[in-house]
């Protein structure tokens, strides 16, 4: 076989080996030869082949597929600026430690720099957004044995690396993989190539990887060292984005300790029994939390959503300690005053940190009175989300009963902008939902895709149904996230879209002159006009629009793939945001 057949088949095989199942590819000629070594694979049935026209798209989707599953996920393009396309999903992975794998195919080096067709410097290509990236270079004939050990080494720890199995810091690798021409297999015809490579392209013996890490590798101390029952005074916990396996944990040791625990919805820690309703709107009350400043707020993930939590990690009244799943951490306000590492296993974090179950809390009443506060929000909450006219679905409303509506079991992906914020601020934290976000960067691009690969692994690994709230331009910036080709699995996801005609996030803002207002809308907000419903149809889904809860119901009901579309009015939103402030102060006296 030729050298770029030969290389790109011990690839394929190494990346099995090392535990992918799935892979991601856009369509290209410099890279046909991984690409028909991928095809190769899932004829075989050893992993599954998802196939995208937009690079992005596929990116984002190979993201969706690492975030949900926790295993790393190959992303093949082409050469030239299909392989800056990546660079988005690169970044987002880079901050929410996704093993993402970004396989970029490249001229090889007497073709670079000569103004060759499709030919940038790739090398590099990401910089410091990836934990590892490396110039493969070109296989050549005639050193099989010598070459496959170098391939089969590089995937091996392209692997480890991205799966943090040392640093504790999952993340992105880029290999750049040089090809020569010919590019295509000239051995055997399609589905008549041998499953195993013999020979000098063999893998170890019983199809292990090359290398392996020896024990558990990472960080494994207990997410709260240290922590003094004795002297732990009033705890609160703060759970951001985080996998989801850490805030689990922090939940348990949480609800061990009888800590009051405000978690933002992608944190994992949704489920624990003292995650608080609406942490936003509890926090935003200056007199209340005057009286009810914890002496403590233990920092598990990455919060970025709320203000009001943001400006208490500020307070120089509270002391910060921050639990990282990795070696870095979150720290905006520049206010931590201990740093330690998160535990992935609840079992080993309840016995490290010393708690037995049903242990009490030094602050069992102050507890209470943060529970019984945020009881008290969501009743005001809830009167206003449902004292609408009509008793129509606004995006506020639509927040709360989306999340009261899904089915156990069931996986929920955020979009950026308000609809993860309204769900932080309105629905009512449950147990049996894993919810995902994009909160690494926090871009609104690529999120359909994120959601559909998602799904599509959360659902291979026996989940339930899938589904997506995202804003109308969330959903307009990645709408080839909803072409998948003939023969492309497709999930069960259904993709809730309130649609106001524009970016509503942006009424938050700080008022500007009044000259202004006029180009505010334009240059802010750009309406689109569309009816979603048939963009949404016109790509080959399933689409309809509700206006009432009764009609949500029986959409979210109905399966997937869905796109279901409702109707706000962003300046109702606005005062509708002002109303349920205003009403949660009041309930909080």
């Amino acid at each position: 076989m030729n050298p770029a057949t030969a290389f790109a088949r011990v690839l394929v095989d190494e990346l099995v080996r090392g535990g992918v199942t799935d892979a991601v590819l856009s369509p290209g000629s410099r890279s046909a030869p991984v690409a028909v070594a991928l095809a190769d694979a899932e004829v075989a049935g050893r992993l599954r082949l998802h196939v995208r026209i937009d690079e992005r798209t596929a990116a984002f989707l190979a993201l969706g597929l690492a975030k949900s599953s926790g295993r790393p996920v190959p992303v093949l393009t082409t050469s030239g600026t299909a392989t800056a396309h990546l660079h988005a999903a690169v970044l987002e992975a880079h901050e929410s430690g996704v093993p993402l794998l970004a396989l970029t195919a490249d001229r090889p080096p007497e073709l670079r720099a000569t103004g060759a067709n499709q030919t940038i410097d790739q090398v590099g290509l990401y910089g410091g957004a990836v934990r590892w990236a490396l110039d493969v270079g070109a296989p050549e004939a005639g050193r099989e044995a010598a070459q496959n050990r170098y391939w089969r080494s590089v995937v091996a720890k392209a692997l480890v690396v991205a799966r943090g199995e040392l640093s504790g810091d999952p993340g992105p690798v880029h290999l750049n993989l040089a090809l020569r021409e010919p590019l295509m297999p000239d051995d055997a015809g399609p589905g008549n190539r041998p499953a195993a490579l013999a020979g000098d392209l063999s893998g170890r013996p019983d199809g292990e990887p090359w290398t392996v890490v020896a024990g558990q590798g990472g960080h494994r101390s207990a997410p709260f060292p240290g922590a003094d029952p004795a002297a732990s005074g009033r705890t609160l916990v703060v759970a951001g984005d985080a996998p989801t396996a850490v805030g689990r944990a922090a939940a348990v040791v949480a609800d061990q300790r009888g800590w009051p625990v405000l978690a933002e919805p992608s944190s994992g820690a949704w489920g624990a029994a003292g995650a608080l309703r609406g942490p936003a709107l509890l926090l935003g009350s200056p007199g209340w939390l005057a009286a009810h400043r914890p002496d403590r707020v233990v920092v598990v993930g990455r919060p970025t959503l709320s203000r009001p939590v943001n400006a208490l990690l500020a307070d120089p009244a509270v002391t910060v300690q921050t639990y990282t799943p990795s070696p870095r951490w979150a720290d905006p306000s520049r206010s931590t005053a201990v740093v330690g590492s998160a535990q992935l296993d609840p079992g080993l974090a309840l016995r490290d940190a010393g708690l037995r179950p049903g242990a009490g809390s030094p602050a069992g009443g102050w507890a209470a009175e943060w529970s019984a506060a945020a009881d008290r929000v969501g009743r005001a909450v809830d009167a206003q989300l449902d004292d609408v006219p009509g008793r129509g679905l606004t995006a506020a409303r639509l927040a709360r009963d989306l999340v009261a509506t899904l089915p156990a079991g069931a996986l929920l992906v955020l979009g950026s902008s308000t609809p993860v914020r309204d769900v932080d601020r309105l629905a009512v934290p449950r147990p049996g939902l894993t919810v995902l976000a994009n909160r690494g960067v926090a871009g609104i691009d690529g999120t359909i895709s994120t959601a559909v690969g998602a799904a599509l692994a959360h659902q291979g690994a026996g989940g339930g149904p899938a589904f997506a709230l995202m804003g109308d331009l969330t959903f307009l910036h990645d709408l080839t996230g909803l072409l998948t080709g003939s023969g492309e699995q497709r999930p069960d996801l259904t993709v809730v879209v309130p649609d106001n005609d524009g970016g509503g996030i942006f009424n938050t803002l700080e008022p500007g002159q009044p000259q202004h207002a006029a180009s505010f809308r334009r240059v802010f907000a750009t309406p689109h006009g569309r009816d979603l419903v048939a963009v949404a149809r016109a790509l080959g889904w399933a689409a309809t629009a509700v206006s009432d809860p009764a009609q949500l119901v029986a959409a979210l009901g109905a399966g997937g793939p869905r796109v279901v579309v409702v109707r706000t009015d962003a300046a109702a939103e606005a005062a509708l945001a002002t109303r349920l402030r205003d009403a949660a102060a009041e309930a909080l006296g």
